[in-house]
């Protein structure tokens, strides 16, 4: 008899245990878009209070995730433009530009040379008068025949290939004199008058 009731008290904590994971398991809960009749509107998936922004969703600033100020493009750049950057900047267009805009910003990249249609150079009075913001806004919405960029390049990286582009409008119109001495000097070297 001393062995019976322990052998059954240890085979009812087994039943118990093995019906409680059951009930975990098999707990009372809907799946996703399965059909409730508890709300009066039959869905199981409850749609998001009005007004309710993700974490890290906010994105108040106008300026920076916009690229629009008081509803015009931006004239400015929403951060401070320096040396790290502009190469940031380098390696996203190197990425995601240089395909159709080529290395200079020309218009000339590699999808051009194999018939598609060329877009237009950075270096044009339209564009290189263009406001900072207009480039962000192309690079996140699409214009004309270039698509949206808005899930491919986040926000500062956006900003950061606006910055280049200003570079590269700057490289390509500044006159020789007015640069340094030095970097005319190293330019005459390598033979560009």
């Amino acid at each position: 008899m001393n062995r019976t009731i322990p052998a059954a008290l240890a085979g009812l904590a087994l039943l118990a245990a093995m019906g409680c994971r059951q009930d975990m398991h098999d707990g009372p809960y809907l799946e996703r878009l399965e059909k409730s009749t508890f709300f009066e509107d039959g869905r199981a998936s409850r749609p998001p209070v009005p007004g309710t922004v993700a974490d890290g969703e906010l994105h108040a600033d106008e300026h920076l995730y916009t690229g629009y100020v008081d509803g015009e493009p931006a004239t400015t750049f929403p951060f401070a433009v320096t040396r790290e950057v502009v190469e940031r900047g380098r390696t996203r267009f190197e990425i995601f530009c240089r395909p159709c805009h080529g290395s200079l910003g020309d218009g000339y990249g590699t999808v051009v040379r194999r018939g598609f249609q060329q877009p237009p150079s950075y270096h044009i009075d339209r564009l290189r008068n263009a406001p900072p913001g207009h480039f962000y806004n192309v690079i996140a919405n699409g214009y004309g025949r270039m698509y949206s960029f808005n899930d491919r390049i986040q926000t500062e990286d956006r900003w950061a290939i606006v910055a280049y582009i200003r570079a590269l409008q700057l490289s390509q119109s500044t006159p020789l004199g007015d640069l340094p001495e030095g970097v005319v000097a190293e330019l005459r070297a390598e033979g560009i008058q």
